[in-house]
């Protein structure tokens, strides 16, 4: 087999690129964050909308001045979440309901308005839908309609031409002029809005695979998660899956550049060049730094009893349970250790519930805990009419039970916690450094 040429090497590297710019921001603009990589986008276009839509059944609109890849959901409780640059605090519901009423009130607007006139046609506009918005008059209302307007500044939709958004949030309230680009306001929305009753129906709509089925269902969920355990998947996606996997692990290699992690509780697609993702464990911070230490203990403590694998007889394991008390007692055991010599935030170290609450919302994410109760394998979150079984009564990989805990309430400690558990390296006499170097540095997964 001959080699590929030059050539062939350097338009794969374009092509990857382009890929991966568009996996991990949906909507990049000519003058925005990622210009310098817009080109390369508008040149291998026909060849990158033909994959999205093959791979994972996405479309992808690309346009002089930006291009759009429009995702699909992986249903309840799988969303990427909005959060404030600043803070990294996430969006509330009231702040993606200013966000949805200025879109509705952007895609008809003149090119240019006045930030006043935006506020007064976005109230008009709840009024019309029926939405109680808050009085903009206090400080926190105000502060969150800011932050729904700097995410449209941010994508695209709003160009600050003179004055800021964030003067909405000041107490005389501010004026700005505005440039509304009313294109890419347009092609924000992803999802079959007008097929829907409500949102948890928008949710569940977006999630559906379509055509593709379990072979679409499963790509995204290993592209778009950080990990992808067995029993997030039914039984005919798992049966896909397992006379595929290897297969598919070279596609995405190809395509993304990632590298498949199989284990027999599931698959992570890791990044060797960890950008290409929106959650780092490790990660700087303090949440971030105490999720670590705590999964890391988690995983000390908690070992699974007689693992095995279905077929040589064996039990898969894929989650175990977490007792009540065990996640406060250790967290209050890490902040007394670490807390004041580590320059942990003082906010988080006096309210310990809020500490536990941003950390185990953390390992949430990232798939390394979840919420004890019913899983994808048992029918849960489907949409209707979705295959849930293997065709033809094919065996597949037994994982009911797999997480050891039945009923709702409580947490479980997944499989994929594992590659978080510490190490012990011990140095060579002849080095100087301390004997003991105890480490946790696993390599990203992608999401």
């Amino acid at each position: 087999m001959p080699l590929p040429s030059a050539h062939d090497v350097a338009l794969a590297a374009e092509r990857r690129a382009a890929a991966r710019l568009l996996l991990a921001h949906p909507l990049v603009t000519s003058n925005g964050p990622h210009s310098d990589t817009f080109p390369l986008i508008r040149r291998h276009a026909d060849w990158l909308a033909q994959r999205f839509q093959q791979v994972f059944g996405y479309r992808l609109l690309v346009e002089a001045s930006y291009a759009r890849l429009f995702k699909a959901g992986l249903g309840p409780g799988s969303g990427h979440r909005l959060e404030r640059p600043s803070t990294g605090t996430p969006f509330t519901p009231r702040t993606y309901a200013y966000l949805t009423l200025a879109l509705s009130v952007l895609v008809t607007a003149p090119e240019q308005l006045l930030l006043s006139q935006l506020v007064a046609d976005l109230r008009a506009a709840a009024v019309d839908a029926g939405i109680e918005v808050g009085d903009i008059g206090r400080q926190a209302e105000r502060r969150t309609l800011a932050a729904a307007l700097r995410q449209l500044v941010d994508w695209g939709a709003l160009v600050e031409t003179e004055g800021q958004v964030a003067a909405v949030a000041e107490e005389r309230g501010g004026e700005a002029l505005l440039t509304v680009d009313r294109e890419i306001a347009r092609a924000i929305v992803a999802g079959p809005l007008t097929q829907s009753r409500d949102g948890a129906d928008l949710v569940r709509r977006a999630a559906d695979p379509g055509f593709g089925g379990p072979r679409t269902y499963v790509r995204r969920r290993l592209v778009e998660t950080p990990a992808v355990h067995l029993d997030d998947l039914t039984g005919a996606e798992r049966e896909w899956l397992r006379t595929r996997q290897r297969r598919e692990s070279q596609a995405f290699s190809e395509l993304l550049g990632l590298e498949a992690e199989i284990r027999a509780e599931g698959i992570a697609l890791v990044d060797p060049d960890g950008d290409l993702t929106d959650l780092h464990l490790p990660g700087t911070g303090t949440v971030a730094q105490a999720a670590l230490l705590l999964v890391g203990r988690l995983v000390d403590r908690l070992r699974p009893e007689d693992p095995g694998h279905p077929a040589v007889g064996g039990r898969l394991v894929i989650g175990v349970p977490v007792p009540d008390r065990l996640l406060p007692q250790l967290l209050d055991e890490l902040v007394e250790e670490y807390g004041g010599r580590s320059n942990w935030q003082r906010g988080l170290v006096e309210d310990r519930d809020a500490l536990l609450a941003a950390v185990v919302d953390l390992l949430v994410r990232m798939r390394l805990m979840a919420p004890a109760g019913p899983v994808r394998a048992d029918g849960h979150d489907l949409p209707e009419g979705y295959e849930d079984a293997a065709l033809d009564g094919r065996s597949v990989t037994d994982v009911s039970g797999a997480r050891s805990r039945h009923g709702t309430g409580g947490w479980v400690l997944l499989a994929a916690a594992a590659r978080f558990a510490t190490t012990v390296a011990v140095a060579s006499r002849t080095q100087p450094s301390s004997v003991n170097d105890t480490s946790q540095q696993p390599q990203e997964p992608t999401r």
